[in-house]
């Protein structure tokens, strides 16, 4: 009896605190699928309250290949050099829409939901974006034709030609599931780096009203196919104003979180303008997610082949500075490319030069790999595990 009355005790207690926290976490934005599901909730919880911990660092395909590698089971460039993992996994659905086995970045479709599963299980979050082709000429996603965007709207002539192309896609996605059988919650970024000229989506292929119509339109659509797992992460390029980084935005129920993707091009050692265009857009991002609600993150940035051996803390910690965002990720470490005859990668690998800096990185208080990030959702595992609770 001693016992059973112990068990309540430590029963109440815990569920009082857990509704504390919840209550905590209510008074912050909710997301904008009421219908999302409970493992997805607690990780945009969970995003919400990192912020003021630190920043999840992410890497674009990292299981997949590196830099003189492929498929090999375990490996990471990253992890290679920190014994960790990235905390965000990025992908890409480019090719789902025409049924291809294999993505925009050559990765076959079977092996990438296998490593979005290891992923997840290990405590790592997931990022999807799409380069899907342009459904007005069928060619990829650069290709910019005009009215191309116009085409893809209800009452448009490849409006259900795009309309399949989603169904593909919700398809593919409602496969993502972990080991008892629930969908994996996913930060997806659809018409990545709006504010560009180079998509066939981007903002000078389309007036605001139309991007806004496709937007909305993509999301209500996905949640009738049932996909209540996403989190919408809405991502621009280049912005010089609070009213362009806004001019296309859909508005505060049809986004989660708000971002923009930005490169180091130039060597930061004579030249400083990342480092200030950054901090400009954050600033102006920043006074927009206070208004909206919203939390920020880095969606896409880096150097390829890092030249500059401090860059990782020397030039990308400063671009960031004192701004609180979610996370921050790298693109891919495809290696040689044989169209552009370069090497095209962006995080280090063993041996590289920015190596050093890069450990240094890993080793900062406000920079969390995939260790770290996990054990910031033990407590709701904790709970789930001791109660059974169903998400």
């Amino acid at each position: 009896m001693k016992n059973k009355i112990r068990i309540l005790l430590i029963g109440l207690i815990v569920a009082t605190f857990y509704q504390a926290e919840a209550q905590k976490t209510n008074t912050k934005s909710s997301l904008l699928d009421k219908k999302a599901t409970r493992k997805t909730t607690i990780l945009y919880k969970n995003l919400q309250k990192n912020i003021n911990k630190g920043i999840l660092f992410g890497h674009q395909d990292d299981l997949a290949y590196g830099v003189n590698w492929r498929y090999e089971a375990g490996r990471s460039d990253v992890k290679e050099i920190t014994g960790d993992y990235p905390s965000v996994y990025g992908w890409d659905l480019g090719g789902i829409e025409n049924k291809s086995p294999i993505n925009t970045d050559d990765v076959p479709f079977d092996k990438m939901r296998q490593y979005i599963i290891d992923g997840h299980e290990r405590g790592g979050v997931i990022t999807l974006s799409w380069h899907f082709d342009n459904p007005l000429t069928g060619n990829d996603a650069w290709d910019t034709t005009p009215k191309s965007l116009a085409s893809a709207l209800p009452g448009g002539e490849s409006h259900e030609k795009f309309k399949g192309w989603l169904d593909e896609a919700a398809k593919y996605m409602l496969t993502l599931k972990d080991k008892k059988g629930r969908l994996i919650p996913i930060l997806y970024r659809p018409y990545h780096e709006l504010t560009g000229t180079w998509f066939w989506w981007c903002k000078n292929n389309a007036s605001p009203e139309e991007f806004k119509t496709l937007w909305r339109f993509t999301i209500d659509y996905f949640q009738q196919k049932g996909l209540h797992n996403l989190i919408y992460v809405y991502n621009t390029a280049d912005f010089n104003s609070k009213e362009e980084f806004l001019e296309y935005y859909p508005g505060s129920d049809y986004a989660d979180i708000l971002s923009f993707d930005k490169y180091q091009y130039s060597d930061p050692i004579i030249d400083n303008s990342f480092i200030e265009s950054c901090q400009k857009q954050f600033k102006i991002m920043n006074e927009v997610a206070k208004e909206e609600n919203k939390i920020m993150a880095f969606a896409e940035t880096g150097y390829e082949t890092i030249p500059y051996d401090k860059w990782w803390t020397n030039t990308l910690m400063k671009a960031i500075g004192d701004y609180k965002i979610s996370y921050v990720l790298v693109w891919r470490n495809h290696g040689w490319q044989e169209k552009e005859n370069k090497m095209h990668y962006y995080a280090p690998y063993k041996g590289h030069k920015s190596e050093a800096d890069f450990l240094k990185f890993y080793n900062l208080d406000n920079i969390l790999f995939e260790k770290e990030a996990a054990k910031e959702c033990l407590y709701n595992r904790y709970f789930i595990k001791l109660f059974n609770i169903k998400l």
